[in-house]
């Protein structure tokens, strides 16, 4: 099938004369998988109130609920104070501050839940470090151990070289009586042919 095939089947397909975009629906993708053990156990199957906790907490903590509460007051404020000859809340806004109030009760326990979630995550993590610390660090002693071992079977086997070539050069000397105890010949001195003059 050729590109322009595709794309006039692609778009008599969506009818808006658009090539239809490939990829999943939005509630058709998958939801992240972790690998690291404690994404895992607090974020694959966290319960319900956690997982609400948590979603109210970071937009509470966003610049975006900073706007929406600052917009809400602004307009409560100028509703009770210019637009209506009658406010429904007069000056000391005491509606406002029940709402502040009511907003702050909730919001307290539900910053305790998510402090207390990542204090929670941070345990987990600190946890999970540790033991592949000490992980790592038994790997460690048993490389160290090796080693040590495998050094002192060298060791060994050096010592056992240099008595085998002891052995050997006693055997060669003892075959060969007129050379010298070293094993090497004697030297020789060659007398060099005089240049004529």
């Amino acid at each position: 099938m050729t590109l322009a095939e595709r794309y006039a089947r692609a778009k008599s397909r969506n009818g808006l004369g658009l090539p239809r975009l490939a990829g999943p629906k939005r509630d058709q993708i998958p939801a992240p998988r972790y690998r690291h053990p404690v994404n895992q156990a607090l974020f694959t199957d966290p319960p319900v109130g956690e997982r609400w906790a948590d979603a109210v907490t970071g937009f509470m903590g966003s610049w975006r609920f900073i706007s929406v509460q600052t917009a809400i007051v602004a307009i409560w404020l100028t509703a009770n104070i210019v637009l209506l000859s009658r406010p429904f809340d007069p000056f000391p806004f005491i509606l406002l501050n029940l709402a502040f109030s009511t907003q702050a009760a909730y919001a307290a326990p539900l910053i305790l839940l998510a402090g207390n979630r990542a204090s929670q995550r941070d345990r987990m993590t600190l946890e999970h470090a540790a033991k592949e610390g000490d992980l790592g660090d038994a790997q460690n002693e048993r490389l160290l151990t090796t080693s040590a071992e495998i050094l002192t079977r060298v060791a060994a086997l050096e010592a056992g070289i240099l008595d085998m070539e002891q052995a050997i050069m006693g055997a060669l000397e003892s075959r060969l009586p007129g050379q010298p105890p070293t094993g090497k010949a004697p030297a020789t001195q060659v007398d060099s042919p005089r240049k004529a003059t």
